[in-house]
């Protein structure tokens, strides 16, 4: 159930291109599962995921400052309690990106690719939206890179600090796909209980997800060829285009 959230950008054009790069096997065994594999939150490389940026936690302190002294440890066991939460809060997300672009971005090959056989999905962002199938709330739009040494974010909506990143980032252009799974309990929030182990695996309706399919550059014509004899094998019939990458020049 794709859910629009108030401030998860959405673009001014909802048939822009988006691209998912990915190496053979993950792209063999998304034909297979028809599943997209969300990672959970902290294990993705940036240590800043999910976190907020240093005026919001210095605004604490501040606002701690304000509160007269007999009120003040009442506010301090808050402050300490959303800090706890924030520092348990990305193992409760997985997240799935996407690259916004109306080309193929050399960066993303490289980037996402260890060899010249990869492959990367060409769909529309309106056409992400739709393929997903899972029946809780799942929030798409894409990530808004700011200066965590300066800037601010709204602190009182629970999924802000997965909408952010550091502007480090800029080049990914990411469009991410965010799901939540609290661990609610009848006692209120348990960090001893986990709600997913590595991420979550969840379903996507392919033909309606791919528009074409790119060869990265280089690829051998052995591997073309591969690839086109896997998607016949699922039944299959995307368009499979060589990277533009990979055309002469005229000089």
């Amino acid at each position: 159930m794709f859910v629009k959230h108030p401030l998860f950008a959405q673009p001014e054009d909802p048939s822009a291109k988006v691209w998912r790069y990915m190496d053979f096997t993950k792209f063999v065994s998304l034909m297979d599962s028809k599943c997209l594999f969300f990672p959970r939150a902290d294990k993705f490389h940036d240590p800043f995921e999910g976190s907020m940026p240093i005026p919001n936690i210095t605004g604490r302190a501040a606002f701690l400052e304000t509160i007269p002294n007999p009120e003040r440890s009442i506010t301090k066991e808050s402050i300490t309690s959303s800090w706890e939460i924030g520092k348990n809060w990305p193992r409760y997300h997985a997240i799935n990106c996407w690259h916004m672009n109306d080309h193929e971005s050399a960066a993303m090959w490289k980037l996402y690719l260890k060899s010249d056989e990869g492959i990367a999905i060409q769909s529309r962002y309106s056409k992400l939206c739709e393929s997903i199938i899972y029946e809780q709330p799942f929030y798409v739009g894409m990530v808004k890179c700011i200066d965590y040494d300066k800037d601010f974010i709204p602190p009182n909506k629970l999924l802000s600090p997965f909408l952010y990143k550091r502007k480090s980032f800029e080049h990914e252009r990411e469009v991410r796909i965010l799901i939540a799974k609290w661990p609610i309990t009848e006692n209120g929030l348990d960090w001893k209980l986990e709600t997913m182990d590595f991420g979550l695996s969840v379903r996507v309706d392919l033909p309606r997800l791919i528009e074409r399919i790119y060869i990265a550059p280089g690829a051998p014509t052995w591997f073309v060829d591969l690839m086109k004899a896997v998607i016949s094998k699922y039944e299959y019939e995307f368009e499979v285009v060589h990277s533009k990458m990979d055309e002469k020049a005229l000089f």
